[in-house]
């Protein structure tokens, strides 16, 4: 979707459809009472009528009014003054975009000078409108015999005064390439396990950096990794035919020497559970465990669309765990790349086991941060649901960084404790440490496993087990969560 900013009156815009904000009680901001004065006052006599009174995501089409060039106007409630936040404006630009969906026009105007949210200045409000229309027409059809009509809706107009224009200009900017990084998020996450496997994503890694200047990508294959002493991912990748590796992503956009962050997403591409066999119903969605990789490729697409200055460092810890002959059985012990031996009490624990090695590995890159993300535990989505990703480390410097990241981006986290009791459930009495630690916090348990391999740099894990996907019905399929939150956290720092 293009977008294009003016400076044009609302009024003599030629669109195909102006979409007006209409406050609660039928109030129109000042470019709203404008274009209602052109039309001779036909939408304030309409609004009369009572047929919308301007609650959040009301919306009343209109059409062929009076003396606009708009061959549409689409009013939509904003709610009461000074009372919108991101939520409902999130709500409002949901139920345009639904509207937008439904007509032949292949473009829209916004105008966004009377709308006011809570918290957000000119460039957070319309970054947000842009990341949401954006995303709307994001459609995953591949396999279908019979694709859906092409989308009318090509462009978007976003009107502005001459002073907010440069901040809506950058907001566009990051929405586009937020939205491009969460489409390669969903097209990976949706994709068959039989396409999407390992070697898959490493290809895409591949892509990427043909794609875009600055992206250096290297793959530890299982060779090197054996050699390496990676033992705990092997333990996960042993059980399939399809082969492991870790995908090592550089882009050296800051200065020369200067310290990266590091992105590190767990890349399990089909997740049976391995010997410790998950149930049958719903193990489709399984696929989806790989989408805390997927989230760091286009996390990726998103950072190198903009060229952000800064220097950044990608670690894909992809396997596929598998039942078979080969496989790690509960009871084995394996010994990690940090030296740290594991007994795998449960191998439908592996993202754990692919983490911890490949965690380790990121030291040597001497790493200013590292966020580490996964759909790690079915606890966190008991714990917050589907609306909040989960967030443990050991640097709460760090973990502010991420949750107002999170907040700024409307795609949140919350934080969980990481206390030294909680260790103790991972205690072993045949190896330095188990890979489960009982049914009891399992969220935190799983932190705190990976937390025994970050002890060498600042350290955030993203549990995104309830945000990466939306499971069953007509809905299905991966979010692109939480490319906004670690887009945000990166343009933070780049800053």
């Amino acid at each position: 979707m293009e977008f294009v900013v003016k400076t044009a009156k609302a009024s003599a815009l030629k669109t195909a459809t102006l979409v007006l904000p209409v406050g609660e009680g039928r109030t129109l901001g000042e470019t709203a009472q404008a274009v209602d004065f052109a039309s001779g006052g036909v939408i304030s006599s309409i609004l009369k009528r009572g047929d919308l009174d301007g609650k959040v995501g009301q919306t009343l089409l209109l059409h062929s009014l009076p003396n606009l060039k708009a061959e549409r106007v689409l009013l939509l409630g904003v709610g009461k003054n000074n009372e919108l936040d991101t939520r409902q404006w999130r709500k409002a630009l949901g139920a345009a975009a639904g509207v937008l969906k439904s007509l032949g026009g292949s473009d829209a105007a916004f105008t966004v000078q009377d709308v006011q949210v809570k918290g957000r200045d000119t460039y957070g409000k319309v970054r947000l409108l842009a990341e949401l229309l954006a995303d709307s027409a994001y459609v995953f059809e591949r396999f279908k015999s019979k694709k859906a009509d092409p989308r009318a809706l090509k462009k978007v107009v976003l009107l502005c005064d001459k002073s907010q224009q440069d901040d809506i200009e950058r907001a566009v900017r990051h929405a586009s390439a937020i939205a491009s990084g969460m489409a390669l998020t969903r097209d990976l996450g949706n994709l068959p396990p039989n396409l999407c496997h390992p070697s898959f994503m490493a290809e895409q890694a591949r892509q990427l950096g043909k794609s875009f200047k600055g992206l250096k990508v290297d793959v530890l294959d299982e060779k090197k990794l054996r050699d390496l002493g990676a033992g705990a991912f092997l333990a996960v990748a042993q059980g399939s035919e399809q082969p492991g590796c870790i995908v090592v992503m550089q882009y050296n956009g800051g200065a020369k020497g200067e310290q990266p962050y590091a992105l590190v997403g767990k890349g399990i591409t089909f997740d049976t559970g391995g010997i410790s066999l998950k149930p049958g119903l719903g193990m489709d969605e399984m696929k989806y465990d790989m989408c805390g990789a997927a989230s760091v490729l286009g996390t990726f697409r998103a950072v190198l669309e903009l060229q952000l200055p800064i220097n950044l460092v990608g670690l894909l810890a992809c396997a596929e765990n598998m039942p078979s002959g080969k496989a790690t059985r509960p009871g084995d012990i394996v010994t990690t790349l940090s030296g740290q031996t594991v007994e795998i009490l449960n191998t439908d624990a592996e993202g754990r086991l692919v983490l911890c090695d490949t965690l380790t590995y990121a030291e040597r890159f001497k790493p200013r941060a590292v966020i580490d993300v996964a759909t790690l535990t079915g606890a966190c989505i008991v714990a917050l649901g589907s609306h909040t990703s989960g967030l443990l480390g050991n640097d709460q410097e760090l973990a502010q960084q991420l949750l107002g990241a999170g907040e700024q981006a409307g795609d949140r986290a919350w934080q969980l404790p990481l206390f030294d009791e909680y260790q103790e459930q991972l205690d072993s009495p045949f190896a330095d440490i188990a890979n489960i630690g009982g049914p009891k916090a399992g969220t935190v348990t799983a932190a705190c496993f990976l937390s025994r391999f970050t002890k060498q740099y600042p350290w955030a894990h993203l549990d995104i087990a309830g945000t990466a996907w939306i499971s069953g019905g007509k809905e299905k399929g991966a979010t692109g969560r939480p490319v906004p939150l670690l887009t945000q956290y990166l343009l933070d720092r780049a800053l």
